[in-house]
């Protein structure tokens, strides 16, 4: 059984000590190193998410991006480790699969379409509004609309304010208010929230070229809470990752205690699904 603790100390130590790091590696007196061409790979931000939350990278304009999102559904605590070892740890299973494709409509503008294997259908528009070379911190604002069985039934809108501070080269931190509207899909009650407020906190600290650690955490701060199968509220969604950049490629394989990859998804977690630890992986590409 893989212990819950585990990612929680990983995510915390990302985190905390990032700070730490970033000084080590980056005079206090210098500026974080970014490109003002947002053609060119940023050490500290070389990819649009974390792993499910957003990140501030720009996409240049009429720039072109992919990505694939991969969860296997098999929780990894499932059975003993000959179960697992025999399940080839997770990847027997079936997947929740997603697609997104993102295109710079102008320098700090972009819009993508988002779809993932159980029919979910989000559109959504980012918007840079400053870049830490000249600020404190990066922000930018993304919008996005989500529906269930292609965009026909369930719309989920959501609002976040994207803050990221990087860290001189070695990475950078994430601050994502969001709200996230209609996360209930249950029976709609007199005195039930219907809606979520959500503060997701995330991390990406480069441990050597092109490679680095990755975490994130998503819980929520006020609104509807969902319910397990179980009949506990579902705990806030927590990922942890490995990444590798390799130019205009990035491969990931993380690990999550929920396979939601969409803002209500994520806001959602383990609502009435399989609790447990589940392995997946996210491929991107960048085509500028």
């Amino acid at each position: 059984m893989i212990r819950h603790r585990a990612p929680t100390l990983l995510l915390a130590t990302l985190l905390l000590g990032a700070p730490v790091w970033a000084q080590e590696a980056t005079p206090s007196s210098a500026p974080p190193a970014a490109p003002a061409d947002p053609t060119e790979v940023d050490p500290a931000e070389p990819d649009f998410s974390v792993i499910t939350l957003p990140s501030t990278l720009r996409l240049p304009r009429h720039g072109v991006a992919f990505r694939l999102t991969h969860r296997f559904t098999r929780p990894l605590g499932d059975g003993d480790f000959g179960d697992l070892a025999g399940d080839f740890f997770g990847f027997d299973s079936s997947a929740a699969v997603g697609f997104e494709l993102r295109f710079g409509l102008f320098r700090n503008t972009q819009l993508g379409i988002y779809r993932t294997s159980d029919k979910t259908i989000e559109f959504f528009l980012q918007q840079a509004l400053w870049q830490q070379a000249s600020h404190p911190v990066g922000v930018a604002l993304q919008a996005s609309l989500e529906g269930r069985d292609n965009f026909g039934e369930e719309k989920s809108p959501r609002v976040a304010l994207i803050v990221a501070r990087k860290l001189g080269t070695r990475g950078a931190l994430y601050a994502v208010p969001a709200w996230i509207g209609n996360v209930n899909l249950g029976p709609k009650r007199s005195g039930v929230d219907e809606d979520s407020f959500m503060l997701g906190l995330g991390a990406r600290l480069r441990v050597g070229p092109g490679l680095y650690l990755v975490g994130e955490v998503s819980p929520r701060l006020t609104g509807y809470e969902p319910i397990r199968a179980d009949g506990r509220t579902s705990p806030a969604l927590l990922s942890f990752a490995f990444e590798k950049q390799v130019g205009g490629h990035a491969f990931q394989i993380n690990f999550s205690n929920a396979i939601g990859t969409t803002p209500a998804q994520v806001a959602r977690a383990q609502d009435g699904a399989v609790s447990g630890w589940f392995i997946g992986f996210n491929l991107s590409r960048k085509f500028y």
